[in-house]
């Protein structure tokens, strides 16, 4: 049955595998959390049509029907969001045929100002997305992680403490000798700092794993579910380094100016 992730995250032609009632006043109406255009930031919506508005009778089947759910913002009351589905004729699944305003293609900002000049490879890969194009979304994730790793471990050398430094600075250098993406996450990936490593887990050795699969053996459904989950490790390491860096900048700057009110009152 639509659920909330479904709503706020499949993109279009997506098939969500589900059980979905026998009729269509039974399909259940979750509230969902998106951004509202009016207030500026998420908010809550609540569905406030029937899905069985247009037909005979409110218990039509629900067997390969199509449908409208109508979803209003409850603080504002003036942001509407519609999104159009498709039942399974089998009741075992559902697909977003339409959805208004369109899924978003907006890169996240911290990931886009990493990427630089390769941010068009992002927003390629989020179309891709939005279509449910899995092996071309990937295909344009993965050249991110080939293109950009270098700079990546460059900002990450930055956050490693001056004890371990060292040792990360020579495995860089042998990273930057060679051209596959493949080795060089797995030459650094025990290197990185604990503020990357949430849990314990390695970012990089997850991506060094799904970049194992290669484009050619896996569906395009299966490639789709790879391509969102690199592309929100990928967001993740950008707005924790760019986080990590903020902070250092602005610890160096206070302690800059705390040494030249002391260096004035000496």
């Amino acid at each position: 049955m639509p659920t909330e992730h479904f709503l706020e995250t499949f993109p279009l032609y997506r098939r969500l595998s589900c059980t979905i009632p026998a009729t269509l006043d039974d399909v259940p109406k979750p509230q969902i959390n998106m951004k509202c255009g009016t207030c500026g930031d998420r908010r809550t919506f609540v569905m406030t049509n029937e899905y069985w508005h247009g037909k005979s009778h409110s218990n039509f089947p629900s067997s390969g029907e199509s449908v409208a759910a109508k979803y209003d913002c409850v603080s504002c009351g003036n942001f509407t969001r519609w999104f159009y589905l498709i039942f399974d004729d089998d009741r075992s699944g559902v697909r977003k045929v339409g959805q208004f305003p369109s899924w978003s293609i907006k890169p996240d900002q911290d990931i886009s100002k990493m990427l630089g000049s390769h941010k068009d490879y992002l927003s390629k890969g989020l179309i891709c997305e939005s279509q449910s194009y899995g092996i071309g979304a990937f295909s344009y994730y993965r050249r991110i992680v080939e293109e950009v790793i270098d700079n990546l471990l460059d900002d990450i050398e930055s956050l490693i403490s001056e004890g371990e430094r060292g040792s990360y600075s020579a495995a860089l250098a042998e990273v930057k000798e060679t051209r596959v993406a493949a080795e060089k996450i797995e030459l650094v990936k025990d290197l990185l700092p604990s503020v990357l490593r949430p849990n314990g887990m390695n970012p990089l050795a997850l991506l060094h794993s799904i970049l194992s699969e290669g484009l050619h053996s896996q569906t395009d459904e299966q490639c789709l579910e790879l391509a969102v989950e690199v592309r929100e490790i990928l967001t993740f390491l950008a707005s924790q380094v760019a986080a990590a860096s903020n902070a250092s900048r602005a610890f160096s700057v206070r302690m800059r100016s705390l040494l030249d009110k002391k260096a004035k009152s000496d």
